[in-house]
């Protein structure tokens, strides 16, 4: 973990900073933009919002990472146990590799159990969560509002409470406001207008990958922007087309070795 990196617990002063560094954490990672800084304002006037446990990382007086806890309930017929859900956890795309993530994960896990919370439950990447302890919700007898169990569907008991605890996953009714798009529209003019990109139909979340630009090609090394960073990356063996200057392409971000790129595509959105 970084040493100068401080977990505490988010200010009005951070508000928009805060909104800015989640936007840019998810840009063009499920579909074209981001909605997760509309998705925390709406958290943060939620009356299912858990500030308690909810956490922001600063690094040399920035924002780089935040994650919100909200009340979510287990429910099993008539009976509906009180549990917590976290989202977005996000973090400053530029910092990646440095265990920001982890350590919010960390320190919140910590609070929510000093807290006597029975258990968090989530719906997020499952190459991911396991190594905090999250375990596949199947496992505990969870299952999604509709009944569905898949991987990305997991749980971490933290008494021995959750062990009695089975159903369906219940989350704030307050996430429906996420699909107003007319207001997801007007907030986001309050941000800078990053350049949206559609890799394929549908939904298009990539695990473990990014969407970036060939800067410049020198040699066998192409120079991929990525935000305000220029990553050095080799063609994967895989590669059906060679990069360029200019191509839009999906690539392997190794932090501590040979960065790849796994993909030439158009963005869909442009001609």
């Amino acid at each position: 973990m970084l040493e100068n990196l401080i977990i505490r617990q988010e200010r009005p002063e951070d508000y928009k900073e805060t909104e800015l560094m989640a936007m840019r954490s998810f840009w063009n990672k499920y579909w074209p933009g981001a909605t997760e800084h509309l998705l925390i304002r709406i958290i943060r006037e939620s009356k299912d919002y858990v500030p308690e446990i909810s956490r922001i990382a600063e690094l040399d007086g920035k924002i780089v990472g935040a994650v919100y806890y909200t009340k979510a309930w287990i429910v099993d017929g008539d009976i509906k146990h009180e549990i917590v859900t976290f989202g977005p956890l996000a973090v400053e795309p530029t910092l990646e590799g440095n265990d920001i993530g982890g350590a919010l994960i960390r320190e919140t896990i910590k609070l929510a159990r000093q807290n006597g919370i029975t258990g968090i439950a989530l719906m997020g990447e499952p190459y991911y969560y396991p190594r905090f302890g999250f375990e596949r919700g199947a496992d505990h007898g969870l299952t999604d509002a509709q009944g569905n169990t898949f991987d990305a569907l997991m749980c971490l008991p933290l008494n021995d409470e959750f062990k009695s605890i089975k159903g369906k996953l219940i989350e704030s009714e307050d996430f429906e406001k996420l699909e107003d798009e007319k207001l997801l529209e007007e907030i986001s003019k309050e941000f800078p207008a990053y350049r949206r990109v559609k890799v394929q139909e549908g939904f298009m979340q990539i695990f473990g990958q990014h969407l970036g630009v060939v800067e410049s090609v020198e040699d066998e090394t192409f120079m991929v922007r990525y935000w305000e960073l220029l990553i050095p990356a080799k063609g994967d063996d895989s590669l059906e087309e060679k990069p360029e200057k200019g191509s839009d392409v999906q690539f392997i971000w190794n932090h501590k070795g040979e960065s790849r790129i796994t993909k030439v595509f158009k963005n869909l959105l442009e001609n």
